[in-house]
């Protein structure tokens, strides 16, 4: 979809300029693009997305509403915005190289060398991103993605402003009205204001474990009560690293008010293992604004089926918690008394009195799909959510959709 409105665009263009577009316009696309990839990162505005396309009643047909439940795949506008805008910036680039060639001033030498130095900073950015190198060499990769990002946005302005001084020159007017009467100056604004809105809520924050098990930790947040349906990212190295959990509201047992949230961490490398293993309170960096999740799109529906396996049942403990939707659970996972307490286990089987607790440790690996599938037809339900790895994830949605059942589960750029 956001290759097709840039092909439209392109054309637009040549049949505007009966020919070759203007390098000044061409740029504008690129911008335009880039505040598009940058506003799908910023959560306000995912949230907003979340909220208009979950909003309609359940008296609206099925086939709407199960394609309105992907509203998570909002990952594919940031890197198909992001590609576009390398594409257009690349374009551009080509134009303003052709045009100092017909009119060779110092400023636009300066300005076709910051162009230069951003068509190769965007590329690498682009080449980085591919899905292979983010799988193999996933802190790299997000390190890279965040400086280079700043380092190429800082390159824009100074771009922009240089750009602007050419025009100014070439019209006999100041640098600032050339700016605030350009369309590429405010899509670079709203650009800035994104990124530092986020960063600008960068907060080191008392996290008290409740260590679980050797394989999971829950960890208990009091800054500040959490509704259902949100995610948050943390880390105790902002410049580096990041990761993103599902929160569940912390609940006074005796008053029943929400006394804050915590998360459910698992085993699953370097950084989670460390968290596990120190069971002392301490403090953890916390970044931007809470997130909706995938689990935020069961609203759209009736009765659902929940398949987690091992941590994934943490995710879910926010929807069991908000009791929106009515629904069946299937959670597989090793011995999940002893790995993630009577507690969790408890909530379990609160929000699903006949949840289906399998423990592989006594009974093996279960045929998940026919497990699903069973649910769905002895709860009615409507859809299928799934908190798994990537392979259980993908196995039970293509199982699903086969069925003509809809089911969702996390995607790589989600």
């Amino acid at each position: 979809m956001i290759f097709a409105a840039n092909i439209s665009v392109l054309v637009a263009f040549l049949i505007q300029a009966r020919g070759t577009p203007k390098s000044r316009t061409v740029g504008n696309a690129a911008s335009a693009n880039l505040m598009v990839s940058i506003l799908f990162r910023q959560e306000e505005f995912v949230n907003t997305c979340y909220e208009i396309f979950t909003c309609v009643p359940h008296s609206w047909p099925l086939s709407v509403r199960k394609r309105l439940a992907k509203v998570f795949h909002y990952g594919g506008c940031h890197s198909g915005a992001g590609t576009a805008a390398v594409v257009w910036y690349i374009l551009y680039t080509v134009l303003a190289t052709k045009e100092y060639l017909a009119d060779r001033h110092r400023d636009i030498l300066v300005n076709m060398v910051t162009s230069w130095i951003l068509v190769w900073m965007f590329v690498m950015i682009l080449v980085s991103a591919h899905p292979d190198i983010r799988r193999k060499f996933h802190d790299r990769f997000e390190t890279f993605h965040r400086f280079s990002g700043w380092a190429a946005l800082l390159t824009f302005w100074t771009h922009n402003v240089f750009s602007a001084r050419v025009t100014a020159r070439q019209l006999h007017t100041s640098v600032s009205s050339v700016l605030v009467k350009s369309p590429n100056f405010w899509f670079i604004c709203i650009t800035t204001c994104c990124t530092l809105a986020s960063w600008s809520r960068l907060r080191r924050r008392s996290v008290y474990p409740e260590k679980l098990s050797d394989h999971a930790t829950r960890l208990h947040f009091s800054y500040r009560t959490m509704k259902p349906f949100y995610g948050l990212k943390l880390s105790d190295k902002p410049m580096t690293e990041w990761h993103a959990f599902a929160t569940i509201p912390d609940v006074d047992p005796e008053s029943g008010a929400i006394t804050g949230f915590s998360v459910v961490v698992s085993n699953a490398g370097d950084w989670t293992k460390k968290q596990i293993m120190n069971p002392t309170e301490r403090k953890l960096w916390v970044r931007g604004a809470p997130l909706h999740g995938l689990l935020y799109t069961s609203r759209l529906f009736k009765k659902i089926v929940i398949v987690a396996t091992g941590s994934g049942i943490g995710p879910c403990l926010s929807l069991m918690f908000a009791k929106a939707t009515p629904l069946r659970i299937l959670w597989s996972t090793r011995d999940p008394e002893k790995t993630y307490g009577p507690g969790v286990v408890a909530e379990v089987l609160r929000a699903d009195p006949n949840a289906v607790i399998w423990n592989t440790s006594e009974k093996g690996y279960p045929d998940i799909v026919q497990e699903t599938y069973q649910l769905v037809h002895e709860g009615e339900a409507e859809a299928v959510f799934v908190i798994s790895n990537p392979k259980v994830t993908e196995k039970v949605v293509f199982g699903m959709q086969t069925r003509g059942i809809p089911a969702y589960g996390a995607i790589f750029d989600s």
